[in-house]
């Protein structure tokens, strides 16, 4: 089944929804302090609409919205080591596994491989469904998908739920260490 998904500029996320998800949860990485992006923050992420299929609008939106968009839905699904699906759970990588997989974009499974397959390019180039790694001591620990704003979506740790994180967040700018884009800009 294909979907037609377009951009309405005058359309948001549910800033209700989105208040009401982001109080209920608590961020953190593996070995992180438990940091969340403020609410005002999360009230100015403008992610696109998806549409039903003949419903027309001026601009498609690229496969980094869509994914973004995917991503934050999956907001509040629970933790689970080695989980790449709502139903069981997500780790880290596994959240970008699911993501792009369901926007009808294969990558690698493990963020090792995500980090190998993805264009490095620099946080200031970064939009929505770019990835972004961080690393603890010397190896690559965590990895999340931009949504805009300093603002990314994340699978942090055992006990957590999937959630927003901001990127000045002094831990995550501390321990960043690569933001990559897995396809081209439309």
């Amino acid at each position: 089944m294909m979907l037609s998904m377009h951009r309405s500029d005058s359309l948001k996320l549910s800033t209700v929804t989105l208040l009401a998800l982001g109080a209920a949860l608590l961020a953190g990485c593996a070995g992180a302090p438990p940091p969340r992006a403020p609410a005002a923050a999360i009230e100015r992420i403008t992610l696109p609409i998806v549409r039903a299929p003949g419903e027309e609008t001026s601009e498609p939106i690229s496969l980094g919205q869509v994914v973004a968009e995917l991503a934050m839905g999956m907001i509040g699904t629970p933790y689970r080591y080695g989980g790449a699906d709502p139903r069981q759970g997500f780790d880290c990588s596994g959240l970008v596994f699911y993501a792009y997989n369901e926007a009808g974009h294969e990558v690698p499974r493990t963020s090792r491989d995500q980090f190998r397959a993805a264009r490095k390019i620099s946080l200031r180039d970064a939009g929505a469904g770019d990835i972004m790694f961080f690393q603890d001591e010397a190896k690559l620990s965590h990895v999340g998908i931009y949504v805009g704003d300093g603002l990314f979506v994340h699978a942090p740790a055992k006990d957590r739920v999937v959630t927003v994180a901001s990127i000045d967040t002094p831990y995550y700018q501390e321990h960043l260490v690569a933001v990559g884009r897995l396809v081209p800009r439309d």
